[in-house]
């Protein structure tokens, strides 16, 4: 990686890291999401930091960012947007709504109905949006941090197993050990931190990064790694649904993603196994289990599958 390529990034986590303290795999993989060019689902309890590193990564770029706080009578129109008469023409015009932006912030995506929810689901997976027979592009680059409780918590509808497989990777951000906690105290006595963070990074030297991670390598031995578990969640017996050629796909640009910003040209097996979790736990459903436990066999299988399948040297 050039030397001002490692610079941006660094300065881009750095930036992060000023306001969600002792949190570096959060981190580093909402940055692998952004620069592999997909999009991200912060999950977890009530207060541990989901928002602030949404709202910290999306100031982090000087570029257009928009917060929409999705609550049980959120329409679709109130994301897309809507035509409206004019009476002094006697035509509709179209008005964007808040998915216009580079970075969207969708906090607690969960708290809306699966109706609201699959409004997205074209501007996530094309970067467009259809209206009235109409396309509109979205403007580049377009990245969507969401952020969603558990779902055992009162007034939360889970999102569709399709909305699911349109986000790159799941993270959770857990609470902080007692010392860092004891910072996040002193650093609130003048105000919430996260208003503070400026801008590292333009919307151009985004899409730059971008364009530099599909040139990493990936070799045949690893393409085949990754299609040796994809495959082997959909025939493990306890998965009513394994993974889809999306969720391989996303698997291999999050791969290419953290393979640069670890300062590689080429991935290796250990970038796999690092994401295999976070890209792919999310995307499975297993058999007979409540949505409350279901995460974490998801996840227990997950690393088992990868136990059995041979890594290539």
């Amino acid at each position: 990686m050039p030397a001002e390529h490692r610079a941006l990034v660094g300065a881009l986590e750095a930036n992060i890291a000023k306001v969600l303290l002792g949190k570096p795999e959060p981190i580093r993989l909402a940055v692998v999401a952004l620069l592999a060019g997909g999009h991200v689902l912060i999950e977890d309890a009530p207060g541990v930091g989901k928002t602030v590193l949404a709202k910290a990564l999306a100031k982090s770029i000087n570029c257009q960012f928009k917060r929409l706080q999705f609550t049980p009578d959120l329409l679709p129109s109130d994301i897309l947007g809507s035509s409206v008469f004019l009476p002094n023409t006697g035509e509709f015009e179209f008005r964007p709504g808040p998915v216009f932006t580079n970075v969207l912030l969708a906090d607690e995506i969960n708290r809306t109905t699966p109706r609201t929810q699959s409004a997205l689901l074209e501007a996530m997976s094309e970067g467009q949006v259809s209206i009235d027979g109409e396309t509109f592009p979205l403007n580049q680059p377009f990245f969507v941090l969401a952020t969603q409780n558990p779902l055992e918590f009162e007034g939360t509808y889970p999102l569709p197993e399709n909305q699911l497989d349109r986000f790159m990777l799941c993270v959770e951000v857990g609470y902080p050990d007692r010392s860092v906690e004891r910072q996040v105290l002193t650093s609130h006595r003048e105000g919430e931190p996260v208003e503070r963070v400026s801008p590292v990074m333009t919307a151009e030297q985004v899409r730059e990064l971008q364009s530099e991670v599909r040139k990493v390598r990936v070799e045949d031995s690893l393409n085949d790694y990754m299609l040796d578990i994809v495959s082997a969640t959909r025939e493990h017996e306890e998965m009513a649904l394994g993974v889809s050629t999306r969720g391989a796909l996303t698997l291999y640009r999050a791969v290419q993603s953290l393979a640069f910003i670890e300062g590689r040209d080429f991935a290796v097996p250990d970038d796999i196994k690092r994401l295999l979790v976070p890209s792919l736990a999310h995307r499975v459903i297993c058999r007979g289990l409540s949505r409350q436990k279901h995460r974490a066999r998801a996840k227990s299988l997950i690393l088992q599958i990868a136990s059995k399948v041979r890594v290539p040297h």
